[in-house]
């Protein structure tokens, strides 16, 4: 397996901060940094930054948000990063969701499948040096009865692949057909099927197999010394899940409850959502278990996380992405470089 990991610049003065920790995780060996972009920083301009400060690592956008640009202005961004960094950026897409589109950017979140399919169409037609002319559902290029004619970008054509970040069955089905890799999160190996059924069938409506797609996965990291350890961190992390199960998303729309609902914890997932939708954050914690935290997680002992990678790269992940825990930078970076070796030491 590849390793890579995720940041974002939302923290103001610690961007300075998070830029020692890229340059360190680059020396560390670390493969692949991608760069969120929620509801606060963008993942455009500190890539740029960072591809004049790194070497070797790859740098991906994960990910930037359909709907906030258009698939051209996404285009561009993804060749002139692609030329800046040498070759090294990876485009990672993602719908978001109707709070942060249609809440924050005042944009409809409607056709989001139909959205994806045609923006990557379009920004491999603008990749190639074609030019542009598409007429679909969602875009159309150029404005008909208007004065444009189709142009062709005056960067020079680049390959960037493609990785989109999906949860729903037909996301999950449109990743397999049409792009290089897959951004995944609250994966569950026990459960992979709730994901890998959607995008073999996927592959298999593009002619290709597991081979042709990257399946990369993410988890925090925190490797810890004992059981009582253990204990606590587990208990720490249940009110970030109670959030994710019932604070993310909409009142009606929450992909994240939805896949663990998908992978065995239906009736659990439905009643956190609904503690918490009544402002109940403590009753919903409550009811997050320990093994919800450690099922999608790579928390435990040395023992423990490595039987879990094992577990991941039995299931099929291609690239584990590391979320290093940690209160400090060398926190951090001591989370991430472990992680690092134990990947390593399953090849060995």
């Amino acid at each position: 397996m590849r390793t890579a990991t995720t940041i974002e610049a939302s923290g103001g003065g610690a961007w300075g901060e998070t830029v020692e920790f890229v340059l360190e995780a680059e020396r560390l060996g670390l493969d692949i940094c991608w760069m969120a972009e929620a509801w606060g920083s963008d993942a455009p301009s500190p890539l740029g930054y960072l591809a004049g400060r790194t070497e070797r690592i790859l740098l991906g956008s994960g990910v930037i948000q359909l709907g906030t640009r258009s698939p051209v202005t996404i285009a561009q961004t993804a060749m002139t990063l692609a030329h800046l960094s040498g070759g090294r950026f990876l485009l990672g897409l993602g719908a978001s969701g109707p709070q942060v589109i249609e809440g924050l950017h005042g944009i409809p979140f409607a056709r989001p499948l139909t959205r994806m399919r045609e923006t990557v169409e379009i920004v491999r037609r603008a990749f190639a040096g074609e030019r542009i002319e598409f007429q679909g559902r969602q875009f159309t290029i150029p404005l008909p009865d208007g004065e444009g004619r189709p142009m062709r970008l005056s960067v020079e054509p680049v390959q960037v692949p493609v990785y989109l970040a999906t949860l729903s069955p037909k996301m999950l089905e449109l990743t397999g057909e049409i792009a290089e890799g897959w951004l995944g999160t609250s994966f569950v190996p026990e459960g992979a099927d709730a994901y890998f059924t959607h995008l073999d069938t996927g592959l298999a409506r593009g002619g290709r197999t597991r081979a042709d797609l990257d399946v990369c996965q993410g988890a925090e990291i925190n490797i810890v010394s004992d059981e009582g350890r253990l204990a606590e961190v587990v208990g720490s992390r249940k009110k970030e899940l109670a959030f994710s199960l019932g604070g993310m998303g909409s009142g009606s729309t929450n992909f994240y409850n939805n896949a663990y609902s998908r992978q065995g914890w239906a009736d659990v997932a439905a009643r956190i959502r609904e503690r918490w939708q009544a402002g109940d954050r403590d009753g919903a914690t409550a009811l997050v278990t320990d093994e919800m935290v450690l099922a999608t997680t790579l928390i435990g002992t040395e023992d423990m996380v490595r039987a879990r990678l094992r577990d991941w790269e039995t299931a099929g992940v291609d690239t584990v992405r590391l979320y290093p825990a940690g209160d400090t930078l060398q926190a951090r970076l001591d989370n991430l470089g472990h992680g690092i070796d134990l990947v390593r030491s399953l090849g060995a």
